[in-house]
């Protein structure tokens, strides 16, 4: 049986600044690639909707997800149990991306999610092209707002 593996890159042109996420899906033999370039935004946010987004795109619940970022802020609030910590307090003391977060929560509920960290910049082919994907992204002339985060700049549609 064909095992379901998501590799996910976020990546930021300053912090904040243009952003994108890139995210490898390979299921078998199939094959798929999402991007996206925000226009301002920070690193963490778009590591975080990488995930959100390759969750998104899946049309089944039923296959275990086997998620490879190198994320550490993704994978340890996971898994350390920080991300049920911030909901249980409202996110108090200025925990940051309440709104992605809870994104992540809600879509996240009907399956099984392994996180897998893996070293950036390093010898893994898929999360080397999850950051193609993403600095492409964020680089390019189609960049939608990233409205969570301009919102806590106080920032409205520019």
């Amino acid at each position: 049986m064909a095992k379901l593996m998501i590799y996910t890159d976020g990546a930021s042109r300053g912090n904040p600044g243009p952003g994108g996420y890139g995210v490898v899906m390979l299921y078998g033999n199939v094959r798929k690639e999402l991007s996206q370039g925000y226009r301002l935004t920070t690193n963490n946010r778009m590591e975080l909707l990488a995930v959100i987004k390759a969750l998104q795109a899946l049309k089944r619940t039923d296959e275990a997800v086997h998620l490879y970022t190198d994320s550490q802020y993704v994978v340890n609030a996971v898994q350390k149990g920080w991300l049920k910590k911030w909901i249980d307090t409202n996110f108090a003391g200025g925990k940051k991306n309440k709104d992605l977060w809870m994104q992540y929560y809600e879509i996240a509920k009907p399956f099984s999610i392994h996180f897998y960290w893996v070293k950036g910049h390093a010898d893994n082919i898929y999360n080397n092209r999850c950051d193609e994907l993403a600095t492409k992204a964020a680089d390019g002339s189609n960049l939608l707002p990233d409205e969570g985060f301009e919102a806590t700049l106080g920032l409205t549609s520019l």
